[in-house]
């Protein structure tokens, strides 16, 4: 949903291969996953599943840990619920996916829509020449809240400090649109490859 194209626009300006696919045979024999996403978290999970591609999901990242990024939805669809929706996520991490509550609606407005500041909050080969406190692109009115706080990469603040990017193993997440965000887009796009 969403976000497709210009993904895989970017990936491949990066000299990558990059293959939109609903296939779950693609799915099992890539090198690596993006799960983009702008768009409602129940239909986003009911397409997975009508397309039969949860299964796949799950080997691929589970049992094979194949590298999967996640971005916006993409990144929301791995906790367990949200909200927006009564169906179950994939349940990766253990969190669930928050409609942003911010009490000064003048100076804070949702969605949040623009440039933030993103803080690394540990080591990752992810964020390799990254700087702390880096801007990206963000565009969402539901964040994720984690459970297990080993899992987070990554915070910004928006009315609040909320989760903008997580990271546990093979699998990553980040709430911002690294395909939105110029260089260190690049840079990031360029550490998932590489990965």
């Amino acid at each position: 949903m969403g976000n497709l194209s210009s993904v895989a626009r970017r990936l491949n300006s990066l000299n990558s291969t990059a293959i939109i696919s609903s296939d779950a045979n693609e799915i099992l024999s890539a090198d690596k996953i993006i799960l983009p996403g702008v768009g409602h978290f129940q239909k986003a999970m009911k397409n997975i599943q009508s397309l039969h591609l949860e299964a796949a999901l799950h080997e691929a990242v589970l049992v094979k840990k194949t590298p999967v990024l996640g971005i916006c939805l993409g990144m929301q669809l791995m906790a367990n619920s949200s909200e927006e929706g009564s169906v179950k996520g994939l349940g990766w991490f253990d969190a669930e996916v928050v409609k942003f509550e911010v009490e000064d609606k003048v100076n804070y407005k949702v969605p949040h829509i623009g440039w933030n500041s993103v803080a690394i909050n540990k080591k990752s080969p992810i964020m390799n020449g990254i700087l702390h406190e880096e801007r990206f692109y963000f565009v969402h009115s539901y964040h994720i809240k984690m459970k297990n706080k080993q899992d987070i990469l990554n915070e910004t603040e928006y009315s609040y400090k909320f989760t903008s990017g997580i990271e546990r193993e093979n699998i990553f997440g980040v709430q911002y649109h690294p395909e939105k965000s110029h260089d260190a887009g690049n840079q990031f796009f360029k550490n998932f490859i590489a990965l």
